[in-house]
């Protein structure tokens, strides 16, 4: 199973020195409120979707930290098996909570934002607290992010990733 987790650069760093996502832990997947929501799709845009929310939350945790890069990092892992979710999940929703961590070794791949996309991702940042709050401006800023694409980078890429964007 595919899962996405949400990052921040400083994130990415701190997991990539530990080898290991630690408890607890929010991802993102295929879930059957996923696939009710978005029926129609197939495999391939399931993943996206879960992707994409997972891009969504790491806004959420730039705006939370002070001085963080402005980029959002979501790493794709393999696992074989993710509890289900609880039964309090809206339609559509990605979400998981785990209770366990993750060995870096179920890393995949990192995506980041290209540097185009920190102007974007900056306003999104900053209008995170309003849009949660319902602000269709700032909903509207955050949603923007979701035309940026996140560049795709191998495992063994993440130093020089790191070195590159500033994270570590």
């Amino acid at each position: 199973m595919r899962l996405y987790v949400p990052l921040t650069l400083g994130g990415l760093a701190a997991a990539f020195s530990a080898a290991e996502l630690p408890a607890p832990l929010t991802v993102y997947a295929v879930t059957p409120a996923l696939r009710e929501w978005y029926a129609a799709g197939d495999e391939e845009e399931l993943e996206y979707a879960a992707m994409a929310q997972a891009a969504r939350a790491s806004v959420g945790l730039i705006a939370a930290e002070e001085g963080v890069v402005r980029r959002r990092v979501v790493l794709a892992c393999e696992v074989k098996s993710v509890p289900p979710a609880g039964g309090d999940r809206e339609l559509g929703d990605a979400r998981l909570d785990l209770s366990a961590g993750l060995p870096w070794s179920a890393v995949q791949a990192v995506h980041v934002d290209a540097t185009q996309a920190i102007e974007i991702v900056t306003q999104a940042v900053d209008s995170w607290d309003a849009a949660q709050k319902g602000d269709e401006d700032a909903v509207f800023a955050l949603d923007a992010c979701e035309g940026q694409e996140l560049l795709w980078y191998a495992t063994q890429e993440v130093p020089d990733l790191l070195k590159e964007f500033g994270g570590g």
